[in-house]
């Protein structure tokens, strides 16, 4: 997909701060949200890993990543250790949703063609603190929408699925949620966000989901208990129309306004190689599920 570089109009609040991260010279856009193969869930997470590696390496230059997944429920691992996991899956099949364990933190989220993903791929992970990455989505997913709302607040929605200390929300309701995973002297930080749809109708399913995969086991895991109404999407939380495709033009034409786009967009010939050996440990990660 082609995407004209012409830096949105944001106005600008005098107490608003992008983080550093995020003025590096140059960052390189890849855009893989039009792909939705039979493995290009799985193949998500190999592609972050290798471009960590590569990134990190210093062989390409900070990285934004977009891909959307449509009918998907990433689970964490701790999620494919519970007691009743088999039952879990069967009811996401018969729901019409595939599962797929991914190598990053966290715990069930819902994808579709309603939820954009992000990934923000940096270098020097080795010596920058674990919270710069989040709070760098952070500040970031503020800024591209500040000129339509500026409540949007990270701290932990409880009774979200996948709740953490980054999620995001407005008026105390959840719409994104960001994980981050460190691959040698790479980082990737990846967000969701919920653009269209319901958002209580996303976290029914999930909850649907733990109810049949945990029942009422003892885990040594604290597993979520769903709360609906916890989460809705960006449309119903701004009350506006809002799609997908806006949302990932207001992505790269944000990031084009702070930061020179690399001409290249594709992933070079060595992080292709490297996302084949990483898609190996994500096949093998996933065997047992089917």
């Amino acid at each position: 997909m082609y995407w004209r570089f012409n830096a949105i109009q944001l106005k600008r609040s005098a107490f608003y701060v992008l983080h550093t991260l995020l003025k590096a010279p140059e960052f390189r856009i890849i855009d893989h949200s039009g792909e939705d193969g039979p493995e290009q869930a799985m193949a998500s997470f190999a592609i972050d890993d290798a471009l960590a590696i590569s990134v990190g390496e210093n062989l390409a230059p900070p990285t934004a990543r977009l891909w959307v997944h449509d009918r998907t429920i990433m689970l964490g691992i701790p999620d494919s250790r519970l007691p009743f996991i088999k039952e879990g899956i069967s009811y996401l099949q018969e729901k019409g949703y595939k599962a797929v364990v991914r190598n990053s933190g966290g715990l069930a989220v819902l994808l579709d063609k309603g939820v954009v993903n992000l990934s923000f791929i940096f270098p020097d992970a080795k010596h920058i603190g674990i919270h710069d990455g989040y709070q760098a989505m952070v500040s970031f997913i503020q800024y591209i929408f500040q000129d339509i709302t500026n409540k949007i607040e990270a701290f932990e929605v409880v009774g979200s699925y996948c709740p953490g200390t980054y999620d995001l929300s407005i008026d105390g309701r959840k719409f994104a949620g960001i994980s981050q995973r460190r691959v040698k002297d790479g980082s990737a930080v990846q967000i969701y966000l919920c653009v269209d749809g319901s958002g209580a109708s996303r976290a029914e399913i999930v909850q649907g989901f733990y109810k049949r995969a945990k029942k009422d086991a003892e885990t040594r895991f604290t597993f979520p208990d769903v709360v609906p109404e916890t989460m809705a999407s960006l449309a119903e939380l701004l009350q506006v129309p809002l799609t997908s495709e806006q949302v990932l033009k207001r992505i790269v034409d944000g990031l084009a306004s702070i930061t020179v786009i690399a001409p290249s967009s594709e992933m070079t010939v060595r992080e292709v190689q490297l996302q084949q050996e990483r898609m190996k440990l994500m096949r093998s990660r996933n065997e047992n599920l089917q």
